[in-house]
């Protein structure tokens, strides 16, 4: 999920999941593994604090090893499902002290100020949540699961347990936090205009279904026309980095659209805050059901195309602008 080289330290969810959680054996040196504590900061079975996106977590250590001249950690996030499990180095760890702990605190605090201020409205974020924003990958990776702070001015939301629930292939979680990483730790930008931008994925996706299906499902189309509305709105809104805002200026003029502009990097964002923005859409339970089965169906056809859709790395650099927050 994260960079290493960060001073903050950033939470990943890279690609040592991809490589079956170190069984790399040709890799390890000849340190000892099964003593970490030799030469590791962290001891196997150690409570620690851990890095993820711009936020901090409680973890546990439950492995260690020295693998390509530095130790890494494989850490379970307490309170979280297993499939978070992940291989991170010892810049992304830090000691379970009360002033780590107070940092953890602080950081939370700032991420939950930054989003009262953007939304103008009182929210209540937990560090699960903070899994699925935009600034945190998990704003940009979240399990879809919505939270909703207490606000007069949010009755009409829907229920939290009655929100559209959007379950995320881990590959593409992957990709959400790559993308963090990319733009908010490595000053990195997708080069614009994309190919294939929005338009033509959401075109692709319409073929896709008309050619499995044999038919054009007229509520197929209206979905996607939706999610291109959403998309075209919720970008300069909510769905970019600050360091990406001037881009984004320099990009979309006079009658542009977005969609026409971004690609799956941004589309894949926008279905991180869908189970927010549809809290607000009056629809029958049944009809949500339906859009939350066709989103997901979306989400899938993505990921069976992510290396056609999806860049592998960013090649613009990022403006003056030195905040990570969105």
């Amino acid at each position: 999920m994260g960079s290493g080289n960060t001073a903050t330290g950033v939470k990943e969810e890279t690609s040592m999941d991809e490589d079956g959680g170190g069984d790399d054996a040709t890799a390890a040196a000849p340190h000892d593994a099964s003593d970490p504590s030799a030469d590791g900061v962290f001891s196997e079975g150690e409570k620690v604090l851990a890095y993820h996106g711009p936020l901090i977590y409680e973890a546990k250590v439950q492995k260690a090893e020295f693998r390509k001249d530095e130790w890494r950690y494989f850490v379970h996030y307490l309170g979280w499902s297993k499939n978070w499990d992940e291989w991170v180095a010892t810049d992304r760890l830090l000691k379970y002290t009360e002033e780590n702990i107070r940092k953890q605190q602080a950081l939370e605090k700032n991420q939950n100020t930054d989003k009262n201020q953007k939304s103008g409205r009182s929210t209540q974020n937990k560090p699960k949540d903070a899994k699925v924003d935009k600034e945190d990958p998990k704003s940009y990776v979240s399990k879809g699961k919505k939270r909703k702070g207490p606000s007069s001015a949010e009755d009409d939301k829907r229920s939290p347990e009655n929100l559209v629930k959007l379950q995320f292939p881990l590959t593409l979680k992957k990709q959400l936090v790559d993308d963090w990483e990319f733009v908010t730790q490595l000053g990195k930008l997708v080069k614009l205009p994309r190919s294939p931008n929005v338009d033509d994925i959401l075109k692709k996706y319409l073929d896709y279904r008309t050619k499995k299906d044999g038919m054009i499902a007229e509520s197929v189309g209206e979905i996607l026309k939706g999610l291109r509305c959403y998309f075209d709105k919720a970008l300069p809104a909510m769905l970019l980095y600050k360091k990406e805002r001037q881009q984004y200026h320099e990009a979309v003029r006079d009658e542009v659209s977005p969609s026409t502009v971004y690609g799956a990097e941004h589309l894949l964002r926008l279905f991180v805050k869908l189970p927010e923005l549809l809290a607000y859409v009056n629809m029958e339970e049944e009809a949500l059901a339906k859009l939350q089965q066709k989103l997901l169906d979306i989400l899938k056809f993505m990921q069976k195309n992510q290396s056609i859709f999806f860049l592998s790395t960013y090649d613009g650099l990022a403006g003056g602008d030195e905040s990570d927050a969105k």
